[in-house]
C-alpha cells in the first residue's frame, strides 16, 4: 500500500527533508538531502482544495457551489493556501523586522521559539503569540 509522505515534522512543525529516492522498478536508489517542494508543504484539506480549485477552472463561484460554502469562506481558504505555498505577496513577513520571510526561515524562528520555551524562558502562551505573530 502506497502512503503520501509527510512534510512537517509531528514534534516541531519543521519543514521535514526527503533523504532517499528508490526507483521500484530497477531499485536504483539516490540519497542527499531533498526537499518535498512547494506542494507537498499542503495538507490533505489544501490539496482537496486545490483539486477542486484546478476543476472549477478558477471560478470561485463554481468552488463556492462544489464546496458548499460561502463565498468569504472560499476567499478565506484560497488565501490560505495561497500563503502556505509561500506565493502571496511578499510571502511571510517578520512583524518585528517588517521583512519579508521564506517558509525555512519561519520554520527556524518557530523552531528557536520552541526551544526557548524547553528552556522556561517563556511561557507557553508566549511562545503562541510569538508563532501567530510571525506567521503574516
Amino acid at each position: 500500500m502506497t502512503r503520501d509522505v509527510i512534510s512537517t515534522c509531528p514534534v516541531c512543525s519543521s519543514e521535514l527533508s526527503v533523504t532517499r529516492l528508490q526507483c521500484r522498478s530497477c531499485g536504483t536508489a539516490i540519497e542527499g538531502d531533498f526537499t518535498v517542494g512547494r506542494f507537498g508543504r499542503l495538507n490533505r484539506e489544501q490539496l482537496a482544495l486545490l483539486e477542486s480549485f484546478l476543476r472549477a477552472r478558477g471560478n470561485l463561484k463554481e468552488l463556492e457551489r462544489e464546496l458548499k460554502v460561502s463565498y468569504p469562506t472560499v476567499r478565506t481558504r484560497i488565501d490560505a493556501l495561497v500563503r502556505t505555498l509561500g506565493l502571496a505577496e511578499g510571502g511571510f513577513v517578520d512583524d518585528v523586522s517588517g521583512e519579508a520571510l521564506e517558509p525555512d526561515e519561519m520554520a527556524s524562528l518557530r523552531r528557536e521559539v520552541l526551544e526557548r520555551l524547553a528552556r522556561h524562558e517563556i511561557t507557553a502562551d508566549e511562545a503562541a503569540t510569538l508563532i501567530r505573530s510571525r506567521k503574516e
